[in-house]
Protein backbone atom coordinates (compact mmCIF):
# COMPACT_ATOMS: atom_id res chain seq x y z
CA UNK A 1 0.00 0.00 0.00
CA UNK A 2 1.17 3.45 -0.80
CA UNK A 3 1.82 6.70 1.87
CA UNK A 4 -0.58 8.98 -0.59
CA UNK A 5 -4.14 7.61 -1.83
CA UNK A 6 -2.64 7.54 -5.50
CA UNK A 7 -0.14 4.84 -6.23
CA UNK A 8 2.83 5.61 -8.54
CA UNK A 9 0.90 3.22 -11.23
CA UNK A 10 -1.74 5.94 -12.11
CA UNK A 11 -1.26 9.65 -13.34
CA UNK A 12 -1.28 12.55 -11.29
CA UNK A 13 -4.65 13.35 -9.51
CA UNK A 14 -7.39 15.95 -10.94
CA UNK A 15 -8.82 18.14 -8.66
CA UNK A 16 -12.05 15.80 -9.09
CA UNK A 17 -10.22 12.87 -7.93
CA UNK A 18 -8.56 14.49 -5.14
CA UNK A 19 -12.11 16.00 -3.91
CA UNK A 20 -13.53 12.74 -3.61
CA UNK A 21 -10.17 11.01 -1.59
CA UNK A 22 -10.31 14.21 0.76
CA UNK A 23 -13.83 14.74 1.92
CA UNK A 24 -14.28 17.02 4.18
CA UNK A 25 -10.72 18.07 4.22
CA UNK A 26 -10.30 18.90 1.07
CA UNK A 27 -11.02 21.99 1.92
CA UNK A 28 -8.18 22.06 4.44
CA UNK A 29 -6.04 21.58 1.97
CA UNK A 30 -6.90 23.98 -0.54
CA UNK A 31 -7.02 26.25 2.27
CA UNK A 32 -3.25 25.16 3.15
CA UNK A 33 -2.08 25.30 -0.23
CA UNK A 34 -3.31 28.51 -1.29
CA UNK A 35 -1.65 30.36 2.17
CA UNK A 36 1.50 29.01 1.41
CA UNK A 37 1.30 29.67 -2.46
CA UNK A 38 0.13 33.27 -1.18
CA UNK A 39 2.74 34.18 1.53
CA UNK A 40 5.90 32.65 -0.38
CA UNK A 41 5.28 33.68 -3.93
CA UNK A 42 6.06 33.60 -6.59
CA UNK A 43 5.77 29.67 -6.08
CA UNK A 44 5.76 26.48 -8.20
CA UNK A 45 3.10 23.95 -7.08
CA UNK A 46 3.14 20.35 -8.80
CA UNK A 47 2.86 16.90 -8.35
CA UNK A 48 5.61 14.18 -8.27
CA UNK A 49 5.87 10.78 -7.47
CA UNK A 50 9.04 9.90 -6.00
CA UNK A 51 8.64 6.04 -6.03
CA UNK A 52 5.46 3.47 -6.49
CA UNK A 53 5.73 2.86 -2.44
CA UNK A 54 5.01 6.47 -2.08
CA UNK A 55 2.68 7.52 -4.56
CA UNK A 56 1.47 11.13 -5.63
CA UNK A 57 2.21 14.31 -3.56
CA UNK A 58 2.14 17.90 -3.78
CA UNK A 59 5.26 20.02 -3.96
CA UNK A 60 5.24 23.49 -3.20
CA UNK A 61 8.21 25.33 -3.91
CA UNK A 62 10.41 28.76 -4.11
CA UNK A 63 12.86 28.77 -6.83
CA UNK A 64 15.38 27.78 -4.84
CA UNK A 65 13.66 25.85 -1.57
CA UNK A 66 10.86 23.47 -0.65
CA UNK A 67 8.52 24.92 1.66
CA UNK A 68 6.17 21.82 1.82
CA UNK A 69 4.95 18.68 0.51
CA UNK A 70 1.43 17.43 0.84
CA UNK A 71 0.15 14.16 0.46
CA UNK A 72 -3.40 13.14 0.06
CA UNK A 73 -4.84 10.25 2.27
CA UNK A 74 -8.51 8.91 2.62
CA UNK A 75 -9.91 11.58 4.79
CA UNK A 76 -7.22 13.37 5.42
CA UNK A 77 -3.83 14.47 4.08
CA UNK A 78 -0.35 14.67 5.43
CA UNK A 79 1.85 17.46 5.92
CA UNK A 80 5.72 17.65 5.09
CA UNK A 81 8.71 19.38 5.84
CA UNK A 82 12.53 19.40 6.19
CA UNK A 83 13.11 21.46 9.11
CA UNK A 84 17.22 22.77 9.97
CA UNK A 85 17.94 23.35 13.18
CA UNK A 86 17.57 26.82 13.12
CA UNK A 87 14.04 26.07 12.32
CA UNK A 88 13.70 23.76 15.10
CA UNK A 89 14.61 25.87 17.66
CA UNK A 90 12.36 28.59 16.15
CA UNK A 91 9.73 25.99 16.51
CA UNK A 92 10.74 25.15 19.99
CA UNK A 93 9.78 29.17 20.78
CA UNK A 94 6.81 30.36 18.45
CA UNK A 95 4.27 28.48 20.72
CA UNK A 96 3.37 25.34 18.95
CA UNK A 97 1.43 23.02 20.67
CA UNK A 98 3.45 20.40 22.66
CA UNK A 99 2.06 17.42 19.83
CA UNK A 100 3.85 19.42 16.77
CA UNK A 101 6.95 20.09 19.10
CA UNK A 102 7.22 16.50 20.06
CA UNK A 103 6.83 14.98 16.20
CA UNK A 104 9.45 17.71 15.18
CA UNK A 105 11.77 16.31 18.44
CA UNK A 106 11.02 12.36 17.19
CA UNK A 107 11.64 13.44 13.31
CA UNK A 108 14.46 11.51 11.88
CA UNK A 109 17.70 13.58 11.29
CA UNK A 110 18.77 14.07 7.32
CA UNK A 111 21.32 16.54 5.69
CA UNK A 112 18.63 18.84 4.51
CA UNK A 113 17.48 18.63 7.89
CA UNK A 114 14.62 16.71 10.49
CA UNK A 115 11.85 15.20 8.37
CA UNK A 116 8.70 16.03 9.77
CA UNK A 117 5.36 14.85 8.92
CA UNK A 118 1.89 15.55 10.25
CA UNK A 119 -1.33 14.45 9.75
CA UNK A 120 -4.09 17.44 8.46
CA UNK A 121 -7.45 16.98 10.10
CA UNK A 122 -8.66 20.04 11.29
CA UNK A 123 -8.39 23.84 10.97
CA UNK A 124 -6.09 23.99 13.71
CA UNK A 125 -3.79 21.53 12.25
CA UNK A 126 -3.67 23.84 9.24
CA UNK A 127 -2.92 26.91 11.22
CA UNK A 128 -0.37 24.97 12.59
CA UNK A 129 1.21 24.36 9.51
CA UNK A 130 0.81 27.57 8.07
CA UNK A 131 3.06 28.68 11.32
CA UNK A 132 5.60 26.06 10.54
CA UNK A 133 6.21 26.84 7.49
CA UNK A 134 6.54 30.47 7.99
CA UNK A 135 9.11 29.74 10.71
CA UNK A 136 10.88 27.73 8.20
CA UNK A 137 11.35 29.68 5.14
CA UNK A 138 12.59 32.44 8.08
CA UNK A 139 14.83 30.21 9.19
Amino acid sequence: MTLSAFDGNSNAPTDKDLAEVLGKSHALWIELRDHVASAFAPLNVEWGCSSKSAGWGLRLKTEKRAVLYLCPCRGYFLASFALGEKAVRAAKEAGLPESVLKTIDDAPRYAEGRGVRFEIRTRGDVRNMEKLAAIKMAN
